[in-house]
């Protein structure tokens, strides 16, 4: 769809200026993650979905941030570090950016605009769980939690998103990114 997904200004875990412009032909899964989250364990997840299908054209592109609970509060370096030694990740980590709120960063500008709604699992209480805890969920098409997913069809189009409680494994992901490679 956007030739402006490749093109927007991003940085690597590494701080090195970057876009997705060298993922450009693949599919990828842009998920926003975070260290001290419930969901973190998604990163095992995440990482064997990766070196799964990587040799097929997939990419996990993972996005820390910290909007929700300041669950990812470290710096660069120091989220590096953790998914290094923690969860030996080996898919692409950009550098913190903001995926909600008046700052959002033009990518999850772009992703949210395109996939406004997010599939859930079938009888979550993900979302009611969150309401409990005071979360505002705020707009329908906000990024409710951690780990939200969204997958990008090798032409660039935004075709699905996914619920933060829907595992990397889930067959609901497994199933639309084996039908995008």
């Amino acid at each position: 769809m956007s030739s402006d997904l490749y093109d927007i200004p991003l940085k690597s875990i590494d701080g090195k200026p970057v876009s997705l412009a060298s993922h450009r032909g693949k599919v990828l899964l842009v998920v926003n993650v975070a260290s001290r989250c419930g969901l973190t364990p998604q990163y095992e997840g995440l990482e064997r979905l990766y070196e799964k299908y990587c040799d097929r054209g997939l990419e996990v592109l993972g996005f820390p941030a910290n909007e929700f609970g300041a669950q990812e509060p470290g710096t660069d370096e120091e989220i590096k570090s953790f998914c290094d030694t923690k969860y030996d990740v080996k898919f692409p980590m950009f550098s913190k950016i903001v995926v909600k709120g008046k700052e959002q960063h033009p990518l999850y500008q772009l992703l949210t605009k395109e996939q406004p709604a997010a599939r859930e699992k079938a009888g979550s209480d993900f979302k009611d769980k969150l309401r409990k805890y005071g979360v505002d969920l705020g707009r329908p098409d906000e990024i409710a939690w951690n780990f939200e997913k969204f997958l990008v069809s090798r032409d660039g189009h935004v075709v699905a998103r996914f619920a933060p409680d829907v595992e990397p494994d889930d067959p609901m992901v497994v199933d639309a990114v084996e039908a995008q490679l």
